[in-house]
């Protein structure tokens, strides 16, 4: 077994069919960046625990839950509010745990916009980290979001969990969307004037997820980028 983790702000609209979906686990928290909407009332009706802790970015959010937030179990997943988990991928976690192989697992969304699969376009499949070891992995903040650390090889799940974008409305989904360009944009600068090509990653690269990083960073630097 496993515990999992759910993030909020804000997510009234989201979180019952959320936690629905997770109480596959008997261990589920919320850990809830100071909602001001009703989503704090609505996870309380479950059999959750909820914590709260004031956001200072998606990196230190992850990394202080892992420290301070105790977990029934060893092994835990993270899902997001807009996120589901579904009955096969939870008895394939269950099976990666069993196994003992890794220290964590990469897990692909399923992007879902107005309730349909979104397979093309989507850079299908996206691989995110979510089911871990606790001692073994921390976060960076990188970007809009964050970058996992894993003190350990990593492996791979099959099957996929579903990604609602927006289901809270296109107004709200472009917003999201024109604050992500932006973080990622600054971040962009960032690694050109401080970040280096990991060559290393770039052809031996653990991972499909390394491999995709260091090929990322190295087309950023490559001549005529900002023309094509």
């Amino acid at each position: 077994m496993f515990s999992i983790y759910i993030l909020t702000y804000n997510e009234e609209l989201d979180i019952a069919a959320c936690i629905e979906s997770a109480n596959l686990s008997d261990d589920v928290i919320i850990v809830d960046s100071i909602s001001s909407d009703r989503t704090v009332e609505i996870a309380s009706q479950y059999p959750v625990r909820v914590v709260q802790h004031a956001f200072e970015s998606h990196g230190r959010q992850r990394t202080w839950m892992l420290k301070e937030v105790p977990t029934k179990y060893e092994w835990v997943y993270i899902l997001e509010a807009d996120e589901r988990m579904t009955p096969e991928l939870f008895a394939e976690c269950q099976g990666a745990i069993q196994r003992q192989e890794h220290v964590a697992y990469y897990v692909a969304e399923r992007v879902m916009f107005m309730n349909r699969w979104i397979r093309y376009s989507t850079q299908y499949p996206r691989y995110q980290l979510r089911l871990f070891r606790k001692e073994k992995v921390w976060f960076d903040d990188y970007g809009h979001t964050e970058r996992e650390v894993c003190d350990g090889p990593t492996g791979f799940i099959k099957e996929t969990y579903p990604h609602y974008t927006n289901s809270k409305g296109f107004t709200r989904w472009i917003d999201k969307h024109n604050r992500y360009s932006t973080d990622e944009a600054i971040e962009t600068l960032r690694q050109l004037e401080q970040g280096t090509v990991e060559w290393a990653d770039l052809f031996f690269g653990r991972s499909e997820v390394e491999r995709r990083r260091a090929l990322k960073n190295l087309s950023l630097r490559l001549p005529w980028r900002p023309v094509w």
